[in-house]
């Protein structure tokens, strides 16, 4: 505990010394503190009959998953994901993402250790919608939504949450390895990279998974599945294309305003047309169901933009390799860094290697 208060008080300072909101930096040192306090081994709970039997199948299996981590897909080998914490909610966090009313670019925060993000997190629902209606008073778009983890980069061992085991194994393997690549390469003030390459990093680490455990229906499936999910991300980035052209008009606000609900309503007519392509697959009638505007947009193009390219990189080279360039990556000026990835992208497109669904 006298660790965790020394952090706090380290964290707090920093943010009192860059001028930030005090209050949110409390919020996020509770909820952190919270989380850390609730962790158990693993291992115990593992070993332990009196616990739920599937419940302990479900931590093995996650043991299981940790250590191919490790081994094949070489993430990094450090206590994080070896204990558990029940938080007794569905998310973790919710995120907050904001853009202006005529704009695809979204705000960015600053905090010390992570650097600029495209997102806002807390804690407590409540806290973050309240948090994003004082951003829709202020005319601009914006998304809330929950998060069933996220990274703390190394500086806490991160425990495997309640919110991580919904769902099949490959989603569990996901989560994972896109948290665990998080600690392997971070590139501050770059969500976008940052957040693609993890995602590389968990399809990949997923495929490997279920090639190695001999489970061929389910690595069809979920083949099916990303490749739904990179046709759909390809759908946000079009519509983005759409909105650019319509705000780079010099038109009034009313007539830019109609053009823009004017394309949403052709979003939605176009993903119509991708679902009968699919079969009728339903993974994305959720999010079309809710709110759309341009912060919704942002909030999938910061872990696809790159995606594409950043795969086929992957392929080209494998794992080593792939991981010294994002870290070289990383290390260029932002223009050099967007030089090299969108010739990444341009080689994935003329390879023509996109999954299909």
């Amino acid at each position: 505990m006298r660790r965790w208060s020394r952090i706090a008080c380290a964290l707090l300072f920093a943010a009192i010394s860059s001028g930030c909101a005090v209050p949110y930096y409390l919020q996020a040192i509770g909820g952190q503190i919270d989380l850390m306090r609730k962790r158990e081994p693993i291992a115990d709970i593992v070993a332990d009959p009196s616990r739920d039997a599937d419940f302990r199948r479900a931590l093995g299996t996650v043991a299981e998953l940790r250590r191919f981590a490790v081994t094949d897909v070489h993430l990094p080998d450090n206590d994080s994901y070896t204990s558990y914490a029940d938080l007794g909610r569905s998310y973790v966090v919710w995120n907050v993402v904001a853009t202006e009313p005529f704009s695809v670019k979204p705000q960015r925060w600053c905090f010390p250790f992570a650097g600029c993000v495209s997102y806002r997190g807390y804690f407590d629902r409540d806290t973050a919608e309240r948090f994003q209606q004082r951003l829709d008073e202020r005319g601009l778009d914006t998304f809330s939504g929950g998060s069933s983890a996220y990274s703390t980069l190394g500086y806490f061992s991160d425990p495997v949450l309640n919110t991580m085991l919904a769902g099949s194994v490959d989603n569990v393997a996901g989560i994972l390895f896109h948290e665990l690549a998080h600690q392997k390469v971070y590139i501050q003030d770059d969500s976008e990279l940052s957040e693609g390459f993890a995602t590389a990093i968990e399809e990949h680490g997923v495929e490997m998974w279920l090639r190695a455990h001999g489970d061929a229906a389910a690595l069809e499936r979920y083949l099916r599945r990303i490749g739904r999910r990179a046709q759909f991300a390809e759908l946000v980035a079009r519509q983005q294309s759409r909105l650019r052209s319509i705000f780079a008009v010099d038109t009034d606000d009313a007539s830019k305003l109609a053009a823009k609900a004017a394309a949403f309503e052709q979003m939605r007519l176009d993903y119509a047309v991708l679902k009968e392509h699919w079969g009728g697959a339903t993974d994305y009638d959720g999010w079309f169901a809710g709110t759309l505007n341009n912060a919704t947009l942002v909030a999938i193009t910061t872990y696809r933009r790159w995606l594409p390219g950043l795969k086929w990189r992957l392929r080209e080279v494998g794992l080593t390799q792939f991981y010294a360039d994002v870290a070289a990556l990383a290390e260029l000026p932002r223009d050099e860094r967007v030089i090299r990835l969108e010739r990444w992208d341009a080689q994935s497109s003329a390879s023509g290697r996109l999954p299909q669904p």
